[in-house]
């Protein structure tokens, strides 16, 4: 499946990454979280979790994340303010290189989404005013790349 490739801004608050984030469309759609969550692991996608995305601009300076919309829709906002906006819904896979900024700017009552980690990394929350820019930078460049797309 190929996916949709938004390329976030690189002249803002967020550092994103020269990758672009990857969209794909109705996925996964039918599978239970525990299959998600199985699906993934497979492809070495771990360290999972589900809720929902943060309502405020953040990346991760230390992973790659996969965010796959289990259950109802969302818009999310990506790269920061004046990113491009996604509207995104169950079974879509969202991947964000690390340093790629996400936000949520509202979503279903049912909302739930799974996210996970290439390699299982673990993650740090950076959110844009509050994190040394050129530090973070630093730890994006140090990040492997994934061995396995998410979906494939």
């Amino acid at each position: 499946m190929r996916p949709d490739l938004l390329p976030p801004p690189q002249d803002g608050a967020v550092p994103n990454n020269a990758l672009p984030a990857h969209v794909y469309r109705a996925a996964l759609t039918g599978l239970t979280p525990t299959q998600i969550e199985a699906h993934l692991a497979a492809r070495g996608w771990t360290n999972t979790w589900r809720n929902g995305i943060y309502p405020y601009h953040h990346y991760h300076s230390t992973a790659h994340e996969v965010l796959i919309i289990a259950r109802g829709q969302a818009s999310v906002t990506l790269g920061g303010e004046g990113g491009p906006q996604v509207t995104v819904g169950e079974g879509d896979v969202l991947l964000l290189p690390a340093g790629t900024g996400h936000r949520n700017d509202g979503g279903s009552a049912d909302l739930l989404v799974i996210g996970a980690y290439a390699g299982g990394r673990d993650w740090d929350v950076c959110r844009p005013g509050e994190t040394d820019m050129e530090e973070a930078r630093a730890r994006i460049e140090r990040v492997p790349g994934w061995d396995r797309d998410p979906v494939d």
